[in-house]
């Protein structure tokens, strides 16, 4: 069932986003109002089986959708398409763990969190695991029903497992994990992207989803197995939604500084109007350019990511990389543009109120995210090029 209204439902909720961006950066979490009304639009169906009232929404829509919210709030925009995108996670969990999640008191809307940093550790018990440690970002864990803890399994008589640690992904209720108030950063500072603590809890075998086996594309889930839209690789598809919120961000930059040059001067100069002037034009060209050219590199990996899953075409390792690479560099493009406008905005786009300072902040710790790093992205390409392994499973 493809709703193909999701984007205009988001677009009508971009005023009350916008009202409440300050909120959710002072506060460090996005106002529950807020995340009530997305849910409302079916954003957190999009990745969710059709047999439990989801959507199965293209990756192409998800990825305006996202953008759409990313206009007005990029805090806002990575929660929603966090939870929205572990739910797609979720969906390749054994069955029963699937009755889990879409079936409880949340239904299809359900929010489930989750990070790959694999600060806890698993050790075997009664068929599952218990689990103990730490997960660092758990990005919107305020408003979360389940978290995916990653966890390295260690033996239970506590000796030293011979070679690198089996890595597994451990669907926990939020209601049972502690949430320490350490979130407080400059850039993306709505998220709450608190680190969550498990605190020796027992985890059922069939709620636990081994780390490697999924990226290699095999899925414990009988019934989505063979269904073409949860082919589609994971961290691929993170790298799809990251350009959404780099996209919009980008656009939002536009807006504003467009805006602005129509009322404001540039101070210490004859110019009364700054879209007079010649180097306001060069400026406004060149960072449009950029944000095209990043729409048509996002557009490039959408299309290979939805093609290949339709066709059941395997990924090579060059191709994995690129479009890991892609993800980063059109980042980068939306970061330069960004950074452009603002640097021509004037001093007073430095008060809180002004969106452009929070803008600029929140690209820039987009392309500081591990995943998305624009050098390390490219390091990673190149290493492909160059016939050398790549130095990261995460492909």
């Amino acid at each position: 069932m493809v709703d193909a209204g999701i984007v205009e439902r988001i677009r009508e909720l971009r005023p009350l986003i916008r009202q409440n961006a300050l909120r959710a950066e002072h506060d460090r979490r996005v106002p529950e109002e807020v995340v009530t009304a997305l849910s409302c639009t079916g954003v957190h169906r999009m990745n969710v089986p059709e047999r439990y009232g989801g959507c199965r929404t293209p990756l192409r829509t998800q990825v305006d959708a996202f953008a759409e919210i990313a206009l007005e709030c990029a805090s806002t925009a990575w929660v929603t398409l966090s939870h929205a995108g572990v739910s797609y996670i979720a969906a390749l969990f054994p069955d029963e763990a699937q009755d889990d999640f879409f079936t409880g008191p949340a239904g299809p809307d359900v929010r489930i969190g989750g990070t790959l940093v694999p600060g806890a550790t698993a050790v075997p018990y009664d068929g599952g695991y218990r689990v103990d440690g730490a997960s660092g970002f758990a990005t919107g864990c305020h408003h979360a029903d389940w978290h995916l803890l990653t966890a390295a399994v260690v033996r239970a008589d506590g000796r030293p497992q011979e070679g690198p640690p089996e890595m597994l992904w451990l669907a926990v209720p939020m209601a049972e994990l502690e949430i320490l108030d350490d979130w407080d950063t400059t850039g993306l500072a709505g998220t709450g992207s608190n680190t969550v603590v498990a605190r020796n809890i027992p985890v059922p075998a069939h709620r636990v989803l081994p780390v490697e086996p999924m990226l290699a594309g095999r899925i414990p889930s009988r019934t989505n197995a063979d269904d073409p839209f949860y082919r589609m690789p994971v961290l691929l598809l993170f790298c799809a939604w990251t350009a959404a919120v780099a996209l919009g961000l980008g656009r939002a930059a536009l807006t504003q500084f467009d805006e602005r040059i129509h009322r404001r001067g540039i101070t210490y100069t004859f110019y009364e109007r700054q879209n007079e002037a010649t180097v306001t034009h060069l400026q406004a060209a060149e960072a449009r350019m950029r944000i095209s050219a990043a729409e048509l590199v996002a557009g490039r990996l959408i299309t290979e990511i939805e093609t290949k899953a339709r066709d059941g075409e395997p990924y090579t390792p060059r191709e994995r990389a690129r479009i890991r690479a892609e993800c980063g560099y059109l980042t980068r493009l939306c970061k330069e543009a960004v950074d452009l406008l603002a640097s021509a905005a004037g001093a007073s786009s430095l008060q809180r109120s002004v969106p452009l300072q929070r803008i600029a902040r929140d690209i820039n710790a987009l392309c500081l995210h591990s995943f998305v790093n624009p050098a390390t992205n490219l390091e990673i390409y190149g290493r492909v090029l160059s016939g050398v392994d790549p130095g990261t499973p995460f492909l």
